[in-house]
């Protein structure tokens, strides 16, 4: 009863062929390998659950190491935009007093939306 031997294999793939044609094969054979990896993706996270590995051993196992060259950069970065803001200020203060945010150079609101002419919105 379940012996398939070549020549049923043979009768299935040709009516498989005739049902479904050849150009829609290839696309079929594709999406029957990312369910297989899907799944077996999935049996494999059960069997991990299983056996007792949580999610924070996986993450801890999946992170990279620390770079001290990395933290170096982000403390150079953090150092730079501090004095980024500084200097805005002392520009801003030079300029005769800090005008508020969300305010263009002349002292008019912004009113939600960027306008890229000054002159119009002051027509409006």
């Amino acid at each position: 009863m379940a012996g398939l031997g070549t020549p049923e294999i043979l009768i299935i793939l040709v009516v498989v062929l005739l049902l479904f044609g050849s150009a829609k094969l290839p696309q079929l054979a594709r999406s029957l390998g990312k369910s297989a990896r899907i799944l077996k993706a999935e049996t494999k996270g059960l069997h991990d659950d299983d056996s007792g590995e949580g999610k924070e051993a996986k993450a801890a196992a999946a992170a990279p190491p620390a770079d001290p060259a990395a933290d170096g950069a982000r403390d150079k970065a953090a150092r730079l935009r501090e004095e980024a803001a500084r200097l805005e200020r002392e520009a801003a203060a030079a300029e005769g007093g800090q005008r508020s945010r969300g305010a263009l150079a002349s002292g008019e609101p912004i009113e939600g939306v960027p306008v890229s002419d000054p002159g119009r919105m002051r027509q409006g």
